[in-house]
């Protein structure tokens, strides 16, 4: 572990160098490039250090205990020795989990698509209430939603709904929302009160840039149309609505949120690309996924992934078997304490592997 942990700081050094010569100064995308890796870097090289500043003073203590001392003199330094060996135990433990493999995308917006699917109307109703669930923990985190575009319903659900969430990490977090979500109550419209099941799927797709995906133009048609909204009635006359289909994998994006039809093409855009994104990361790692799932499930969309269960108050993911008594409160968007327990043990597996590896 330490020889991996000297060649980051080594790679540190070596990029604080880069970023000072003028050839890399002058090259915008080496720059942008090697800044990135440096502060994607930061983190372990801070521990790193600090880490080995506790053993030099660890070392140090030890010394100080064979020479002569007094009996004050001797328990105080005892004390410091015990009180240091805590900190090299807790700087090693950070020092494993920040060895482990990050996410290329963790830092990257976040795309997410909610729709209705099985249960009708209730499963529209619950897609409204992922959605208000999202929004709600988003602005504790404080990132900002976007809606690129949505198909409500007159109870007040969602058919589908896609919207964008800007903030610092944003995907590291909400990856783990990918897959079918199923909620059990009591619907509204039911007048005996029995209990009725239904299915909303969410799929959550990193914002890629030009850089990750290269989409020709060629390798795109561009339709436009009037939009209409719910009933078929025209919402405009001028041809704003656009939709875009990518030839290569058939894929097709369909805007008409806005009412410039330049608006709708650069949301499109960006759908079109997360997904293009999304299903290229999907096919390169089909070999991985057949051979090894994940701890925390393998993001397949038909993936039964968590349970919203009203009559007890209970929200239960299947992935690591925990179960909170407060849906009440994880619909109103805290859900720190579920998205924490998956990131742990998506920690802990990708530690398990990596230990393995290295045996």
């Amino acid at each position: 572990m330490f020889d991996r942990l000297q060649s980051v700081e080594d790679r540190y050094n070596n990029l604080n160098e880069l970023l000072s010569d003028p050839e890399v100064v002058n090259d915008l995308n080496k720059l942008r490039e090697y800044s990135k890796e440096q502060s994607d870097l930061q983190d372990t090289v801070d521990a790193y250090r600090e880490y080995k500043e506790v053993k030099s003073q660890y070392k140090d203590s030890k010394q100080m205990l064979e020479e002569k001392l007094d009996a004050d003199m001797r328990d105080m330094v005892k004390e410091e020795v015990g009180e240091l060996e805590d900190q090299i135990e807790v700087l090693e433990e950070r020092l494993r989990l920040l060895l482990i493999p990050k996410d290329p995308n963790d830092d990257k917006n976040v795309i997410m698509e909610i729709r209705g699917a099985a249960g009708g109307d209730e499963a529209a109703l619950f897609a409204g209430n992922l959605f208000r669930m999202y929004s709600r923990y988003a602005e504790t985190q404080g990132w900002k939603i976007d809606i690129m575009e949505s198909n409500p319903t007159g109870l007040g659900g969602f058919k589908e709904i896609i919207f964008m969430i800007n903030g610092k990490s944003a995907f590291s977090k909400m990856k783990y929302e990918n897959g079918a979500h199923r909620v059990q109550r009591v619907p509204e419209t039911e007048s005996g009160g029995r209990i009725h099941t239904s299915t909303a799927t969410v799929a959550v797709l990193p914002e890629a840039e030009e850089v990750d995906v290269d989409i020709h133009e060629k390798d795109v048609r561009v339709d436009t149309f009037a939009s209409s909204g719910a009933g078929g009635q025209s919402v405009n006359t001028t041809m704003s609505a656009v939709r875009m289909t990518h030839l290569p994998t058939g894929i097709t994006v369909s805007m008409q949120d806005e009412k410039s039809q330049i608006k709708n093409r650069e949301k499109a855009m960006k759908i079109l690309r997360a997904r293009v994104a999304d299903k290229f990361r999907q096919e390169a790692q089909a070999e991985y996924d057949a051979v090894r799932k994940s701890a925390v499930g393998t993001g397949d969309r038909s993936e039964r992934i968590r349970t919203y269960n009203y009559p007890q108050n209970r929200v239960t993911d299947h992935r690591i078997g925990l179960t909170l008594q407060k849906l009440d409160q994880v619909l109103e968007g805290k859900m720190d304490e579920v998205i924490d327990a998956l990131i742990m043990e998506d920690q802990a597996e990708k530690l398990e592997r990596m230990n393995d590896t290295n045996v």
